[in-house]
C-alpha cells in the first residue's frame, strides 16, 4: 500500500500553520536558546539525519536537550533501553548440542539450536530506543522535553516539506534500517510528523511495547485523513505534558 505523497490539502495546512507558529513563538525560541546556551556547552539546535516518508532522509531539527556527547554515550546506556525486553545471550557461547543432537554454526561460532534462536530473536529487536530518566539529558533539556518545547524547531522541517504537522515520527537511521520487512514497511508510507497517533495514545506509558508502537504507526499510514488529523491535534495538548523522559 503505497501512500507516500502528502495530499495538497494537508500540505497547505502544514505551510500556513508552521509559518504562523514560527512567527508567534519566536520570543519563546529566543528565551529557550538563551537558557540552553547559558547552562550547557554546545549548540542551541540539534540536527540529526532521520528517515521519514518513503524512507527519505532529512536533517531533523530540535532544541538540544542532551549533552553534546550524547550520541557517543548511547552504547554505554544501551542496557537501560525500555524496548529491550529480550534476555541477553552470551556473545561467545560454548559448543553444545540441541535436544535433537544438532550443532549449528553461526557468526559467533558453534552453538546449540536454542542459543542460536535466542540470538536471532535479539537481532530483530531494539528498533526503538527509550531510556527512562536518561542520564544524558541536561536540566534545561528535561524541562523542554517534558513540555515538548524541544520539538518546536521541527516547524522548520514542516515548512521545508520534510515533515507534516501530524504523521508518524521520523526515525534515526539505526532504527529505520531494522524496519524494512513487509510487516513494518507500511509505517513509512505515511507523512513524517511532529505529533501523531502514537503520541496521543501511548506517550507517557512506561510499559508501552515496540510492536504496539509499530502497529499504531501502520494504522495511521493506512487510514489517515483530515478528520483523523484533527482528532489527533485536539488530543495533542493533553499528551504534551505526560512525562516520558525519552
Amino acid at each position: 500500500m503505497k501512500r507516500s505523497k502528502i495530499p495538497w490539502q494537508k500540505r497547505l495546512f502544514d505551510i500556513v500553520t508552521s509559518s504562523l507558529l514560527l512567527i508567534i513563538l519566536s520570543p519563546l525560541f529566543a528565551v529557550v536558546a538563551l537558557l540552553i546556551k547559558l547552562t550547557s556547552k554546545g549548540p542551541v539546535f540539534y540536527a540529526a539525519p532521520r528517515v521519514g516518508t518513503g524512507y527519505q532522509i532529512f536533517p531533523f531539527y530540535k532544541f538540544r536537550s542532551m549533552r553534546q556527547d550524547a550520541d557517543h554515550l548511547l552504547e554505554q546506556y544501551k542496557n537501560l533501553n525500555q524496548y529491550s525486553n529480550v534476555e541477553e545471550v552470551d556473545s561467545k557461547p560454548t559448543p553444545s548440542t540441541s535436544p535433537s543432537g544438532v550443532v549449528l554454526i553461526a557468526d559467533e561460532g558453534e552453538q546449540d539450536e536454542k542459543t542460536y534462536l535466542a540470538h536471532a530473536k535479539n537481532e530483530t529487536k531494539g528498533s526503538f530506543i527509550k531510556i527512562s530518566n536518561d542520564p544524558r539529558i541536561t536540566k534545561v533539556g528535561k524541562f523542554i522535553r517534558n513540555t515538548s518545547i524541544d520539538e518546536l524547531p521541527q516547524l522548520v522541517n514542516v515548512l521545508l516539506g520534510h515533515m507534516s504537522i501530524v504523521g508518524n515520527r521520523p526515525l534515526p537511521l539505526y532504527e529505520a534500517e531494522q524496519l524494512t520487512s513487509d510487516d513494518w514497511i507500511k509505517r513509512f508510507m505515511a507523512p513524517a510528523g511532529i505529533t501523531g497517533l502514537w503520541q496521543v495514545t501511548e506517550r507517557g506509558k512506561a510499559n508501552t511495547s515496540e510492536d504496539s508502537r509499530k502497529k499504531l504507526d501502520i494504522d495511521y499510514a493506512q487510514s489517515y485523513n483530515v478528520w483523523m488529523d484533527l482528532k489527533i491535534l485536539f488530543k495533542t495538548p493533553l499528551a504534551l505534558f505526560q512525562h516520558e523522559n525519552v
